[in-house]
């Protein structure tokens, strides 16, 4: 299988990624494809070959291969491999669809765009994305169940028994090197446990910045509202007119009436007095 090719396509939707796809991305050709090509390829050659059975009957070691082995880990790891990264192309097609509908709009209307940037995650191609992540997540978590189920806890015993037919009775199988098949499964396993993670929290990133999104923009325009009904309210109120205030009276322009009030008095008395003495007289 040409897995450079399907790497090469898939390395395209990098560029419309977030951070954290763009780590999930890198996991999932290094420590999956990269492994599964170089390493995990070689460990499972020899499964059918040095299988043994302890029994000459023809057929027996065959079915009891089946039965132990339903399916291939090299095949299953190649479907799985193949389904997480294939609804990476549907952004990749979605961003083609807007770039091609831009280019349409462009020659109708004269060098006006339709869209600012065709790879930029609003609209239709949030959701795209977002959808592409749960398809990613669902699919990895399914393969990994699939294989729990088959080999019962990710496990491989050096000892097998087998009683099926054709065998005469219970024989004992062996599966060759065990341990290290063991290893490279439960290294795969992490590794998808973690590629499932990666999405997990892009997809809460992605949520997330989209509700504070939402949020900042309802309390813009809160405020905005806000500001226009203050205006509004500030117009229709007439100012009201302002009184005039009286200056507080001091002392020292109280001293002057006092003297001139006693020295008018004092003259009317002294009139008075100088009338009677004449009478007197």
């Amino acid at each position: 299988m040409n897995w450079s090719g399907l790497e090469s396509l898939v390395s395209g939707v990098n560029k419309y990624s977030t951070a954290f796809g763009r780590i999930w991305l890198s996991m999932v050709f290094v420590f999956r494809v990269l492994v599964f090509v170089v390493a995990a390829q070689r460990v499972w050659g020899d499964e059918n070959k040095d299988f043994v059975c302890n029994t000459k009957q023809p057929g027996c070691t065959n079915v009891c291969y089946d039965h132990i082995f339903p399916i291939s880990h090299i095949r299953l790891w190649a479907l799985q491999l193949i389904f997480v990264t294939c609804p990476s192309l549907m952004v990749m097609a979605h961003v083609k669809y807007r770039e091609g509908k831009d280019k349409k709009y462009v020659e109708l209307h004269q060098g006006s765009h339709l869209y600012a940037n065709p790879g930029k995650k609003r609209g239709g191609l949030w959701w795209t994305y977002l959808l592409s992540l749960v398809f990613k997540a669902g699919f990895d978590t399914s393969f990994l169940y699939i294989l729990y189920r088959i080999y019962h806890g990710y496990d491989l015993p050096k000892l097998s028994k087998c009683s099926l037919d054709p065998c005469p009775n219970t024989v004992d199988c062996f599966i060759s090197r065990p341990t290290e098949k063991k290893i490279f499964m439960l290294f795969m396993v992490v590794s998808s446990a973690l590629c499932i993670f990666m999405c997990i929290m892009e997809m809460m990133y992605l949520i997330g910045k989209r509700i504070i999104k939402v949020l900042r923009i309802q309390h813009n325009n809160e405020r905005l509202t806000f500001a226009n009904h203050q205006e509004s309210a500030t117009a229709s109120v007439e100012p009201r007119p302002r009184l005039k205030t009286v200056p507080p009276f001091s002392v020292s322009q109280l001293r002057p009436l006092v003297v001139q009030f006693v020295y008018s008095f004092l003259d009317i008395f002294c009139a008075i007095v100088g009338q009677n003495d004449l009478l007197w007289h």
